[in-house]
């Protein structure tokens, strides 16, 4: 029953292999229910989060994966508004992998809210002065589209696609999907910002607080910006685990270098505006508050909130990536690719780390300290729940939908001895095979 669902010409691992692969990273996510439960059942006080720590560790994460889940409209937004054709061979994969960041994004948001039940009531008493509020709609709104964009995947499986309805319907859907990567696009644009938008106008806040155009912040716009130049760097970097968990090529080096290419130099144009930014904010905006630039680091050697995570997010995790991503010699070594794509994720997890963690740590009154905060186990396994569950979709997503288009074509049905094909993969088998031997 099992070969019957797997696309047609391609191999997997032995079912069992399977299932036992799916029951590890389940034992994980039970871990994360149990932690779930708790949370649900009582509130927030099963957390270390206080007065000073309003937003902690899952608004970090929220907004990380968010940002790692901007490879979807991104890479949708250069496949059918900008019209770069390779990309079509990568976009299911950065769909797939944006829809497992968003609906961890939403999954942690109804943890955070403490009662997730009257989640509801952002939607009906919208407070329509917070920016919060239109992070909520964009976010509700582009999970809607990502599962739209994901759907006609689900309807190209084996068995389902041989039913009329379904298969017209995902060729009527692949027919329109410039319309859902354009509101996607959109969508992401106002939330990816509005997200950056909230620590710039915290004037209470200086670390975070930052002048800008009319409403919006210069954070407004630095959100978006790497969030469309990383979330690429996560989609090549998830591929590329996938092919080395499977053993097999799945994507052309020419789909991976574009978009490598294209986010290295969105990168650069980032970090240059980064730097001004930080500049301006260091000489200008924090003095005008009566603050010293090195008000905002502890000089302890060890802490987390020391001089050394600037110079990691823009130096180390910002410069060297884009320097790597721009060259043609830096995409095509594998190891460099690898270096930089990894290099740009943590970037800009550390970037979201300083502006959710950090603008809270520092103290803004004469007779504050810095503030410590070490999340709870319920925190930690919480957030690791949405990592289990996204590893299960995309495992399940790789064996029974054809999320590679490339994958048939990079690697020729070799069966094994022992194998039992269908007449109709067995000729197609041998066809794929004609050509390589010749």
């Amino acid at each position: 029953m099992d070969s019957a669902l797997i696309p047609k010409g391609v191999k997997r691992c032995p079912t069992w292999q399977f299932v036992l692969w799916i029951g590890a990273v389940s034992g994980v996510l039970l871990w994360g229910v149990v932690a779930m439960v708790l949370i649900y059942f009582k509130g927030l006080n099963q957390t270390n989060m206080n007065n000073a720590y309003g937003f902690a560790l899952w608004i970090w994460a929220d907004l990380a994966v968010i940002a790692l889940g901007g490879g979807a409209f991104f890479t949708g937004f250069l496949r059918y508004l900008v019209g770069k054709d390779e990309l079509k061979n990568i976009v299911n994969y950065a769909v797939l992998v944006g829809f497992c960041c968003y609906v961890s994004a939403l999954m942690i948001l109804g943890f955070d809210i403490g009662q997730p039940l009257r989640g509801w009531f952002i939607f009906w008493h919208a407070n329509v002065h917070s920016m919060l509020t239109e992070v909520a709609f964009c976010l509700s709104a582009y999970l809607g589209v990502l599962t739209i964009e994901y759907i006609p995947l689900i309807l190209e499986n084996r068995q389902i696609n041989k039913v009329p309805f379904f298969h017209h319907l995902a060729h009527n859907m692949h027919e329109i999907m410039a319309v859902f990567a354009a509101t996607g696009a959109f969508l992401s644009f106002f939330h990816q910002g509005s997200l950056g938008g909230v620590p710039g106008v915290l004037f209470a806040r200086p670390f975070g607080y930052r002048t800008g155009v009319f409403v919006w912040p210069w954070t407004f716009f630095l959100f978006t910006w790497s969030a469309a130049a990383c979330g690429p760097c996560f989609t090549i970097f998830i591929t590329k685990l996938t092919e080395k968990i499977v053993g097999k090529k799945l994507v052309k080096d020419n789909v991976i270098e574009l978009l490598a290419k294209i986010s290295g130099w969105m990168l650069t144009g980032y970090i240059i505006a980064k730097i001004i930014d930080t500049v301006y904010w260091a000489t200008v905006t924090a003095p005008s508050k009566g603050f010293a630039f090195m008000d905002f680091y502890t000089n302890n050697p060890g802490s987390i909130y020391g001089i050394w995570i600037l110079i990691a997010e823009i130096g180390i995790c910002g410069v060297i990536p884009a320097a790597i991503l721009i060259t043609d010699r830096g995409r095509k070594s594998k190891t460099a690719l690898w270096l930089a794509v990894l290099l740009a994720i943590i970037g800009v997890c550390l970037n979201r780390w300083v502006m959710v963690l950090q603008v809270l740590a520092v103290p803004v009154l004469s007779f504050e300290s810095w503030f410590t905060y070490f999340p709870s186990w319920q925190e930690i396994a919480t957030t690791i729940l949405p990592v289990a569950l996204g590893t299960i979709v995309v495992s399940l997503s790789y064996r029974y939908l054809p999320v590679f288009p490339q994958e048939r074509e990079l690697n020729p049905y070799e069966p094994a001895a022992d194998d039992v094909l269908e007449p109709e993969t067995q000729e197609l088998a041998e066809a794929e095979l004609k050509p390589a031997q010749a």
